[in-house]
């Protein structure tokens, strides 16, 4: 039955593709007032406009990794709904390279996006969480932050930071009514998999063998992982802080196969 986070106002970063936009679409669905994040205004924001109701939602532009930016945000999430219940750090960028033929740029960009991004949009909504004694940050990890796969440099860094950056703020204001959990996905079919599936020699062959290294025997899908966000946003998860929750059909529990 709709409506577990019915009247919450909830920021969603990169809420217009993939993960991000499974969770603001159920956001929608159980009643909460979403605020839709993108770094661009393109025709994927535009959709999504379009498909939620205007009355309760908002769209605002901006690179998480700006302070200023997601300042504004979240003023205008406070403008428009009044407070700020639950926060989706979703918002994030694959940077795959080798250590040493990596610049400082990609460095840097990967960690601003990935961990900056999160605290940025997590100190810009906890004064307002914590002035009405009430809050729940979810934040989008990944099993790169529990298991190292090869060639995946300097992501998993990152990720394994997202975690500690979870429990760290998780503990710190548990007391004063605030949670703080992630969710570590695995391999999940969103467009920029689908992409990767389709760019190999053969796409099937490839998806049918990514499928068959997962315990289910299949990818999984962007709405399981919201499912989780939901729960963990929800009062019904009341009692659940610092924690990470993995979403990869127990794959990363493999010693070999």
């Amino acid at each position: 039955m709709p409506g577990r986070i019915k009247d919450k106002v909830a920021i969603v970063t990169g809420s217009t593709l993939g993960i991000g936009a499974a969770v603001a679409r159920l956001f929608a669905q159980e009643g909460a007032f979403v605020v839709l994040n993108s770094h661009r205004d393109d025709e994927a924001a535009a959709a999504m406009r379009a498909e939620l109701d205007p009355a309760r939602t908002l769209f605002v532009q901006g690179d998480i990794a700006d302070k200023a930016a997601v300042q504004a945000l979240a003023e205008q999430a406070v403008a428009r709904f009044g407070r700020i219940d639950i926060v989706v750090n979703n918002a994030g960028v694959n940077m795959f390279t080798d250590p040493l033929e990596m610049t400082d740029e990609q460095w840097h960009r990967c960690f601003a996006v990935d961990l900056d991004g999160a605290w940025n949009v997590t100190r810009a909504a906890l004064p307002h969480m914590l002035a009405q004694g009430a809050g729940s940050v979810v934040n989008i990890a990944s099993v790169h932050g529990h298991k190292i796969i090869p060639g995946t440099f300097p992501y998993p860094v990152a990720k394994h930071a997202l975690i500690g950056l979870t429990r760290s703020l998780g503990i710190e204001y548990a007391a004063r009514g605030i949670r703080v959990n992630s969710i570590s996905p695995g391999l999940i079919m969103t467009e920029n998999v689908e992409a990767w599936l389709a760019s190999s020699p053969d796409p099937e062959a490839e998806r049918a063998r990514q499928a068959a290294l997962l315990p289910p025997r299949r990818i999984g899908e962007p709405s399981e992982v919201a499912y989780t966000a939901l729960f963990l946003a929800s009062d019904e998860a009341r009692f659940i802080n610092a924690t990470d929750i993995l979403i990869d059909g127990g794959r990363s529990q493999l010693y070999h196969e």
